[in-house]
């Protein structure tokens, strides 16, 4: 977070000296927001201990979302706002396009905090970019708690305009985060493919009776049969080991070449906006945590997808699909809109 303060607080002063800090925040909206709802009803769960049987209830608390945004993007054609106020939970797929709706300077920073089936996630989308008749600049960050993907993003592009509907695009892109093709537990896989979890447990700082009764670090009694051992309190060691590890890791920087395309046609009737960047070609800086490690040596293809297209059959019928897809490093992450419209007049 203190980088992305530190980015905000010096890209903004710099953009000022060109432009009136008064025409940099003209037309920005400024948002705040919280919204909540009712999660899972709760869950009647059996045992029988001892011949006992015994009732316990398990309560999901409510899920909610916390959004704290600021923004300037030109609307496209089709993006009409429904509602009077922004509330947090628009999904503006078009923010994710390489090109505005027109050159120029624009923004958006949006930090959003939200728990949803008990599990809490913190999601950011913060951008600058610069979009002029022969290049592009743009610096971004983004962070998907539930994707489990953060990264800062610099790219620096040569813009060929083909017509006033198409565009394509090349140049660099630099990429600093965590070296997601690190597997902390590669070291505990043994040669026939299993894994030696309770000596990991133990070097984690759990301890193990002769009577069968498992400890935490803290002393603890977490469980007090095998069979509970392994499906419960393993996977949770497993998964703090993992999380140590990685966070225990510098970030790296990625240096890639970009190819992109954007292509826009907007009309009452019929829209289309599709917008691809495609990253085949990886610098090797022979860092020992390079993603080129973990794919032997070799290149590979990162890239992002995005589709909006709607379609009016007349006055009263129309039919829409909009989506995007990304790939960077081993995480996927994507999601999409489709649905046909008729209005009764």
């Amino acid at each position: 977070m203190k980088k992305l303060l530190i980015v905000i607080l010096v890209c903004l002063p710099l953009t000022g000296k060109t432009q009136d800090l008064s025409k940099v925040f003209k037309f920005a909206t400024f948002y705040a927001a919280a919204n909540g709802g009712t999660s899972l009803s709760d869950n009647q769960t059996w045992s029988v201990t001892s011949g006992t049987l015994q009732e316990e209830v398990v309560e999901t608390p409510f899920d909610y979302s916390i959004s704290l945004g600021i923004r300037k993007i030109k609307r496209f054609g089709y993006e009409n706002r429904a509602n009077t106020f922004y509330n947090g939970t628009e999904n503006s797929y078009s923010d994710a396009a390489t090109l505005g709706r027109l050159d120029g300077f624009e923004y958006l920073f949006e930090t959003n905090l939200e728990r949803r089936l008990g599990n809490k996630y913190n999601n950011q989308n913060h951008f600058i970019r610069y979009v002029a008749d022969k290049w592009i600049a743009k610096l971004a960050y983004v962070e998907d708690g539930f994707a489990d993907i953060k990264y800062f993003e610099a790219s620096q592009r040569y813009r060929y305009q083909i017509n006033n509907k198409l565009s394509l695009n090349i140049g660099a892109v630099q990429r600093l985060a965590q070296p997601y093709g690190f597997d902390p537990l590669e070291d505990w896989i043994l040669d026939n493919g299993t894994m030696h979890y309770t000596y990991l447990a133990l070097q984690e700082g759990y301890s193990i009776t002769l009577d069968k009764e498992y400890f935490n670090p803290s002393g603890d009694l977490v469980a007090s049969s095998q069979p509970v051992w392994e499906e419960v309190v393993i996977p949770q060691v497993i998964a703090e080991y993992v999380e140590k590890e990685r966070d225990a890791l510098s970030s790296i920087v990625e240096y890639s070449i970009v190819l992109g395309a954007d292509y826009y046609h907007y009309t009452r009737q019929f829209w289309f906006h599709s917008w691809a960047n495609i990253m085949p070609y990886h610098i090797d800086t022979d860092n020992e945590y390079s993603y080129h490690k973990y794919n032997d040596d070799k290149q590979w293809i990162d890239f992002s997808v995005g589709m909006i297209c709607g379609y009016k059959f007349n006055k009263s019928l129309g039919t829409f699909v909009e989506g995007k897809y990304n790939k960077y490093w081993n995480r996927e992450w994507h999601d999409f809109s489709v649905g046909i419209n008729y209005v009764i007049f």
